[in-house]
């Protein structure tokens, strides 16, 4: 049995302004929700080639950018439902669409393209999240509403050359992503199981003997968003509980990231200056908070 790890509190850097929010308007993503009335519900945070922050708002297909300075702006609005977002090596924003597959954003016109529908004529369950390789090879993954009752959830490997991998079909919903450093494992929220699980990545781009790397517990929801740090620990959004733990490479508990005022606890990325904080967002608030990275550093010692 493990201590309990030390804890430190995330600071609220950002959030949305009420001339965003769209609250009672409603949308179908909301369904089941515990307030089907939420204005904005934001994910999938990246960092933009300028430095600024990316995210996601789920229910009514936008894209926001947050400035330095911590002020929004839309950069898209189309008929979708954008959850995660990727940066490829070349500079060009990737989308998880819930609805619409795997899509590409201009980020100066605001034009959103779908790139990958469907899948040999079938269509996704519903895209969630999507991480690319280094060697350029996008892992996605395909949740939809699986879960304990129907583990059909799916990750998929799109090639740099467009060929598209099933790399595993046997996952009661997947969901956040994040590589090891040395790019050799893969790290998946298994949200409705309470687990991370760890997918070996082989040179041939197959994945063999995937075990659960750890068990969570508690919170209306279970693991979401996930990042790793330049040393390999594992940051793990704990969504429906309003958390952040931090594990160690070997799995340990190492440390716990309070987010104030609200349970949705959705998604994380480290950025800023030498990436020297990691960023935290927590949807229903529809508010990003923030924890220097010297902070981190100091659960660990």
């Amino acid at each position: 049995m493990f201590p309990p790890p030390p804890e430190i509190t995330a600071t609220e850097l950002a959030r949305l302004p009420d001339a965003f929010q769209r609250n009672g308007q409603g949308s179908d993503w909301l369904f089941g929700k515990r307030n089907p009335d939420l204005g904005s519900f934001l994910e999938g945070p990246i960092i933009d080639r300028d430095g600024s922050l990316l995210l996601t708002d789920i229910p009514y297909g936008r894209i926001f950018r947050l400035d330095p300075k911590g002020q929004f702006s839309l950069i898209a609005d189309y008929d979708g439902e954008p959850n995660g977002l990727a940066l490829s090596p070349d500079g060009t924003i990737w989308i998880a669409d819930h609805r619409n597959g795997l899509m590409t954003l201009d980020r100066d016109t605001g034009r959103v393209t779908p790139e990958l529908p469907r899948l040999r004529r079938e269509g996704f369950k519903g895209l969630n999240d999507l991480i690319f390789a280094g060697d350029g090879t996008l892992f996605f993954t395909d949740q939809g509403q699986t879960g304990m009752h129907d583990p059909t959830g799916r990750v998929f490997a799109r090639r740099p050359d467009g060929r598209v991998d099933l790399m595993l079909d046997t996952i009661p919903s997947p969901n956040g992503m994040a590589f090891s450093p040395c790019g050799r494992l893969l790290y998946v929220s298994v949200t409705r199981a309470n687990q991370v699980w760890r997918l070996p990545l082989h040179a041939d781009g197959s994945t063999t003997k995937v075990n659960i790397f750890l068990h969570l517990s508690g919170g209306h929801t279970g693991p979401d968003g996930l990042a790793t740090d330049a040393a390999g620990n594992l940051f793990v959004c704990h969504s429906g509980l309003g958390i952040v733990w931090m594990f160690d490479p070997l799995g340990v508990p190492v440390g716990r990231i309070n987010v104030p005022g609200g349970l949705d606890v959705t998604a994380a990325c480290f950025g800023g200056p030498g990436d020297d904080r990691l960023y935290i967002v927590e949807s229903t608030q529809g508010a990003v908070f923030a924890v220097p990275t010297a902070d981190l550093a100091r659960l660990t010692r």
